[in-house]
């Protein structure tokens, strides 16, 4: 993974040495835009956001469709898939979100555009501003409830309650979004396997096309990675493989197919944009703190909005680190991320060692060899990070 290390920026004449690089070196196919603005700062977060303050979101917003016409300019390959995280992009107002897609429609041909996905926030939109998400292109909307217990919620910082989230999906349902997905959370702090099993058949009941169900993790500056070195909160692995259980028996009941990890969709609703990650595709990521991984080459824009704006205004980059990639860094992601999914990792990735460990593994009915590839048991799945170490 990336290193943190925003005080080594590169020179700027090694930035342009490596965007000189031979344009097809670069097969770039996701496009991801970072929104950095939140009402509040959720204390399990770790994404670079904050809230608006008297940030000037028309001069941002420029900035980010000009980075996007500058950095597209030297790539080969059109983008197959644009994704809008954050942050919370559905803060935005109708009038930046129409200024903001209207820019990006001179740079990227939507028409060649296989998804268009954007995170939500419930309390963030009406139906007015869902159906402007509909007739802007966005086809995906990723709506991060985490919860449907209000305890949970507070625990979590959320700035919504369970009726909110409720009325929110029903709002994109009525706006036509054609695919409408429910990001829940487990194994937090307080909650009980009755709370997740409430949630779990409370997001099932409003008929979304996806739900990630995201087990906790207690990421380095945040506020809960904090109490849990001073001892107030604590990693339960047990916790977390009961609600893994929990949720893979009520989601696949109900139909949904669990595609990754994470990830359960109804057939034909998975997410493209996310299975190219996983798949190693390479990637462009515009905006405050975004990463882009364009062959070989991996760079971070710097954690600093205002700083990204005047630095896209005035150079024309925001570029914060790069490094180059070894054969063997990107065979270790591959495997990392490609367990995570059912298709699995080739065979051909793993060692002689790593291939002896498997077959072990396997003895243990953690993983299964099927026809010239890996793929996780439903017992493995819930260890996929233990295993990927296990392998390389």
């Amino acid at each position: 993974m990336l290193a943190s290390r925003q005080d080594r920026t590169p020179s700027r004449q090694s930035r342009f040495d490596i965007a000189r690089h031979k344009r097809h070196h670069w097969h770039v196919v996701l496009v991801y835009l970072h929104i950095p603005f939140c009402h509040r700062v959720c204390p399990y977060c770790s994404f670079y956001k904050h809230t608006p303050g008297d940030t000037p979101i028309a001069a941002f917003i420029d900035a980010l469709v000009l980075e996007a016409r500058l950095r597209l300019q030297q790539i080969e390959e059109i983008p197959r898939t644009l994704f809008l995280g954050g942050g919370t992009p559905s803060m935005l107002s109708p009038t930046h979100l129409e200024k903001l897609f209207l820019g990006l429609q001179e740079v990227i041909d939507f028409s060649q555009l296989q998804e268009v996905s954007m995170e939500a926030n419930p309390a963030t939109f009406d139906l007015a501003k869902a159906r402007l998400f509909r007739q802007l292109g966005i086809q995906r909307v990723s709506l991060g409830i985490q919860s449907f217990s209000d305890s949970v919620l507070q625990t979590l910082g959320r700035e919504h309650n369970p009726e909110q989230a409720c009325r929110a999906v029903e709002i994109l349902h009525a706006a036509e979004i054609p695919s409408v997905n429910i990001d829940l959370m487990f194994s937090i702090p307080g909650q009980s396997d009755e709370d997740w099993l409430h949630s779990l058949s409370q997001a099932i009941a409003l008929q979304p096309h996806h739900i990630s169900a995201y087990n906790l993790t207690y990421e380095e500056d945040t506020a809960f990675f904090e109490q849990l070195l001073q001892g107030k909160m604590i990693e339960n692995p047990n916790r977390d493989a009961n609600h893994f259980e929990l949720a893979h028996d009520s989601l696949t009941h109900a139909g949904f197919l669990h595609y990754e990890t994470s990830n359960y969709a109804k057939p034909g609703h998975e997410s493209l944009h996310n299975r190219g990650y996983w798949q190693g595709e390479s990637y462009l990521g515009l905006g405050p703190s975004a990463v882009s991984t364009l062959g070989n080459v991996r760079s971070k824009n710097i954690a600093d909005t205002a700083r990204y704006t005047e630095m896209i205004q005035s150079i024309g980059h925001a570029t914060a680190e790069i490094e180059s990639l070894s054969a063997e860094d990107l065979r270790l992601e591959r495997i990392a991320l490609g367990l995570r999914t059912t298709e699995g990792i080739a065979e051909t990735l793993l060692d002689s060692t790593g291939i002896k460990r498997s077959q072990e593994l396997q003895d243990h009915d953690l993983l299964l060899h099927h026809e010239g590839r890996i793929v996780l048991t439903r017992k493995g799945s819930a260890l996929v990070d233990s295993i990927a170490s296990e392998l390389v």
